[in-house]
């Protein structure tokens, strides 16, 4: 990949990680939370997503599943279910930041949970599949191997998204340290959930055709 080209693209890798969606909803809400520590390790299962899904569009599979009404279906609807049960979990979290509830010696998320919750979310997206095969190719030069501008495009992904993400974790669990009670915890909680099922319901109106 061309030095110009991939400039390009890097500040087109800015714009999609800045987007808010349902990453940065994910982000915040662990943030909120699990503080800055814990919460960002859901960014490392969101760049998990964002490489299957490079990985799926690179050998051909994203491209079927766009094709094929079947297999759009599946994984949109899997999509939206996904969001929609992060809301809902969201909703109905308890009052207390679950980082208290560690340090009190209460139940406490693993860090592979985190990671893979965050996987699911990116990986289980049709409109990400979608969105990658619509820009990709244009920052591709077909006459040369692939495989190095995949690796390229990979790097450049996850190195904005870890930059990204780290900023509305921080500003998450900044708001986590300004809460002083238990109806400001559980606003918070119900604002997150109510946006991760919005998310779930802007992706179950997604078309291939969009």
């Amino acid at each position: 990949m061309d030095f110009t080209v991939w400039l390009g693209f890097f500040a087109a890798s800015w714009a999609i990680s800045l987007s808010p969606g349902a990453g940065a909803i994910a982000a915040m809400s662990s943030g909120l939370n699990h503080g800055f520590r814990r919460g960002y390790f859901t960014t490392f299962g969101l760049i998990l997503g964002i490489l299957t899904q490079i990985l799926l569009v690179g050998v051909g599979l994203g491209a079927l599943i766009a094709a094929s009404n079947l297999g759009f279906a599946i994984v949109k609807w899997a999509g939206v279910a996904y969001l929609v049960w992060m809301g809902v979990q969201q909703w109905r979290a308890p009052a207390k930041p679950l980082v208290a509830e560690a340090e009190e010696g209460g139940p406490q998320v693993s860090l592979r949970q985190l990671v893979l919750r965050g996987w699911m979310l990116n990986a289980v997206n049709p409109k990400g599949t979608v969105f990658l095969l619509a820009v990709m190719p244009q920052f591709l030069n077909l006459k040369q191997d692939l495989l190095p501008q995949y690796v390229v495009i990979a790097a450049t992904l996850m190195f904005t998204d870890l930059v990204v993400m780290a900023g509305y974790t921080i500003l998450a669990s900044r708001v986590l340290k300004a809460l002083r009670t238990e109806r400001q915890v559980k606003l918070l909680n119900r604002v997150f959930g109510s946006l991760f099922i919005a998310a779930g319901l802007l992706l179950s109106a997604f078309k291939r055709s969009a």
